[in-house]
């Protein structure tokens, strides 16, 4: 073998080991996402279905869900920004929620404090009311809304966030006073279903996959979808085809702590661009009705930073937060 032929043999070798160290890397990677949530809700099945796509799909070696309920998240990111500072190997499930809860919570720590890493998933709104509800449709939420906004009650996410914000607007696009509704908070998807089903509420207001099933099983009505126009797999016309003008939908991110290098957010940037492509994860969205929306990057922070600001002008607008 002539030396030309060595070198090129070694080379080759040489970035075959790359490779493989490369890959061995990956999936040596220990990650920790938090759910800054109870169990059941959106951002505890985002962390789970993250668990598993990056386990199945081998891009990360091991993966721990916590669950920081609280506050619409504001309990949450508290602790990774206070706790997790320079710790490469965390990640936080948030979304458009919290937006809105850190400012209504007029919270001491904000998203700018955390390292964007990527935005992930995006769900339509899903508005329904329990099986024996006299409340057929969008016109008669509407029309029993604007009689009294303060006798309907809607069961939601957290304060000021996009569950709160989409009852506001559902509320002022029908002619009533948004700053009126009677709106209760809950912290998980679990007791929020539970009050709607018990018919402890008028209506409840959620991403359509913690509803799914109960509405398949006849349990609960779909009103609709906060979408512009039906989506193809809910057969019920959206909202704003019944003649209510609502169109918002909720997007979910992932943040990591702040305070960490270049390196580690490259290192976590990269695991969630494998995983956005991933088999595993392709799967995962189709199967919960969830919007594949990734973007990564400086893109993503770029958007985290404007969703703040329209946040807070809806709102302002609103009542939920004085300007």
């Amino acid at each position: 073998m002539s030396h030309f032929r060595k070198g090129l043999w070694r080379s080759a070798l040489a970035a075959a080991a790359v490779a493989g160290f490369v890959t061995s890397a990956a999936a040596q990677m220990e990650l920790k996402i938090m759910a800054p949530a109870a169990p059941g809700g959106g951002w505890d099945q985002t962390a789970r279905s993250m668990q598993q796509a990056l386990t199945q799909s081998g891009i990360a070696k091991s993966v721990q869900v916590t669950n920081v309920p609280g506050a619409g998240g504001s309990i949450g990111i508290a602790q990774l920004v206070n706790n997790s500072k320079g710790d490469g190997h965390q990640l936080m499930v948030m979304g458009y929620v919290m937006v809105g809860a850190l400012l209504t919570n007029k919270s001491p720590v904000t998203l700018d404090q955390t390292t964007p890493i990527a935005r992930l998933t995006t769900e339509y709104e899903a508005i329904v009311v329990p099986a024996n509800s006299p409340i057929q449709n969008a016109k008669d939420l509407a029309a029993a809304i604007k009689a009294d906004p303060a006798k309907v009650t809607w069961a939601g996410g957290s304060a000021g966030g996009v569950d709160h914000i989409a009852a506001a607007l559902f509320a002022k696009a029908a002619g009533a006073d948004p700053t009126k509704i009677n709106y209760i908070p809950f912290s998980g998807g679990g007791e929020a279903l539970a009050a709607i089903l018990g018919g402890k509420v008028t209506a409840g207001i959620s991403g359509y996959g913690e509803f799914e099933s109960q509405v398949k099983a006849g349990k609960l009505r779909l009103i609709g979808l906060t979408s512009a126009t039906k989506t193809a797999n809910v057969d019920v016309p959206s909202i704003k085809e019944q003649g209510i003008d609502l169109e918002i939908a909720n997007w979910r991110a992932v943040v990591a702590p702040p305070g960490i290098s270049a390196d580690q957010k490259k290192a976590l940037t990269d695991a969630m661009d494998k995983l956005a492509q991933s088999k595993e994860w392709q799967e995962l969205l189709k199967a919960k009705g969830w919007e594949n929306a990734y973007v990564s990057g400086d893109a993503f922070a770029k958007i985290l930073a404007n969703e703040q600001a329209l946040t807070k002008e809806v709102l302002t607008a609103v009542g939920l937060v004085k300007s």
